[in-house]
């Protein structure tokens, strides 16, 4: 294994491994404070991130907003409130050393003015801020104008380009590193494009030696890239190091930190993580984002692929492939389905799944009464986490909504990551990971349970494994 050489991130001089950003209340001051203090770079997320009150108790998130405007105000108060502590606590844990970035996704509700506020309200307590989960062209006009860095994530070269062009070549100077997150391996959401096939994925060699290629014909040859997605053992990756093809590179860790002491993740899903199995992370399009995302295909994955194979199409009036009458709801308002669907109508009926909700594509969705509730209720109850919400119909516009109907087929996403980002139970919630999950039960490292700190797990990627 080759030795790792620091390099520049944030303008500070760090090892180059750097602590993945995820998602609701998993990232925490207290994990990016100590990857931060191991020398390397901590990442917390600021999406909805924790508050505590005198006792050290998460403080929970109660909206009592009636309409979805004052709860998307609520949840803009919350989440700045939550950026600031956390980096409050990963300031302080790290005692000055390596460096302390934020995580953002761009197409979650409020970002700008949530960066903008965090920002501010943590003054020197931030050195950089990584975005994704969509195209951050004005993330390096609020970096600059805050005097941090930015850390784009894209997964092509393509995607780059466009931020370069549109936005970042007017103010290269805060640009940190370009994350490049594999779109096929990488947790959490991904970045496939429309002309990627999700079951062949490509070889981030060729892929990231393209993004190289481009940023050194703009004059970027000295700004890192940070390889995102499927890293798990560095030695796997050392003819990347020192690579003058590749230049500067570093290796971003986002599922290995789950299983850590300072892990804010609950005991049962440490658990469930070490019983994970090659294969058993789904990559997916449920997410009301409608971007693709990698999680355990558990039982609410499996719920969901269920609820959209129970699918049909149907009019309004007969067509010449639509000519079987059928009753659906309270009211019994007729719509039309083929021959075939309307025998699987009855077959779904009879097995108790008696609900028929419409979708935004001209079909119908089966589900029990009971999962029915409960869509209509997670959807009246949207708070704005989104910047628009495929599930709700919520936008983050003057209309409040996408001008698209709510689609059943998909699910809250703020609901269930707080789930299980406070002791929900694993399997019966959203559960983010990436494809190499399973070598938790491989790497040796983990042997009969073990959960190390995460120095202890620094000190372990530095030597290879």
């Amino acid at each position: 294994m080759k030795p790792l050489n620091s390099i520049l991130i944030s303008g500070r001089e760090v090892l180059p491994i750097i602590e993945g950003g995820k998602g609701v209340a998993v990232s925490t001051g207290e994990s990016s404070g100590a990857f931060a203090a191991a020398g390397a770079v901590g990442t917390y997320s600021c999406v909805n991130a924790d508050t505590y009150d005198e006792n050290g108790e998460v403080i929970p998130q109660v909206y009592e907003g009636k309409t979805r405007r004052e709860r998307f105000e609520e949840l803009i108060t919350y989440a700045v409130r939550g950026g600031v502590m956390q980096a409050q606590i990963a300031h302080e844990i790290s005692g000055g050393n390596g460096g302390i970035h934020l995580n953002a996704l761009w197409e979650a509700g409020g970002t700008e003015r949530i960066l903008e506020s965090v920002l501010t309200k943590a003054k020197g307590l931030v050195h950089g801020i990584t975005c994704g989960a969509g195209m951050p062209y004005k993330a390096a006009e609020i970096a600059t104008r805050h005097k941090v860095f930015y850390h784009p994530i894209v997964s092509s070269m393509r995607a780059f380009r466009a931020l370069w062009k549109r936005a970042y070549s007017k103010a290269p100077e805060y640009l940190g590193s370009v994350v490049y997150e594999d779109p096929w391996r990488a947790g959490g959401h991904n970045g496939l494009s429309n002309v990627e096939d999700p079951q062949t994925p490509e070889d981030p060699y060729p892929r990231v030696a393209e993004l190289r290629k481009f940023m050194n014909e703009v004059g970027l040859e000295t700004v890192p890239i940070l390889m995102a997605g499927g890293v798990w053992y560095l030695r796997d990756w050392a003819d990347w190091i020192d690579n003058p093809e590749l230049g500067p590179i570093g290796f971003q860790f986002g599922t290995r930190p789950l299983l850590t002491k300072e892990s804010p993740i609950s005991d049962e899903w440490k658990r469930r993580l070490l019983d994970l199995k090659e294969g058993d992370v789904f990559l997916n399009r449920f997410s009301p984002t409608g971007f693709y995302s990698s999680a355990v295909n558990n039982a609410f994955i499996q719920e969901l692929r269920q609820r959209s194979e129970r699918q049909i199409a149907y009019a309004r009036e007969p067509q010449d492939d639509l000519s079987v009458e059928k009753s659906i709801g309270a009211r019994g308002r007729p719509v039309f389905v083929s021959p075939e669907s309307a025998e699987l109508m009855d077959k779904w009926i009879e097995a108790g799944f008696t609900e028929a909700m419409r979708t935004p594509d001209g079909t119908l969705i089966f589900v029990a009464p009971e999962k029915a509730e409960e869509i209509k209720t997670d959807q009246r109850n949207c708070m704005g986490c989104l910047s628009q919400c495929k599930f709700s119909n919520w936008a983050d516009n003057e209309k409040g909504n996408t001008g698209y109907p709510a689609d059943p087929r998909s699910f809250c996403i703020q609901k269930t990551l707080q789930s299980i980002g406070h002791g929900g139970n694993p399997d019966a919630e959203l559960m983010f990971a990436g494809h190499n999950a399973f070598e938790f039960a491989n790497d040796p490292f983990y042997a009969d349970g073990f959960i190390p700190t995460v120095a202890q797990l620094v000190e372990r990627i530095k030597t290879g494994d």
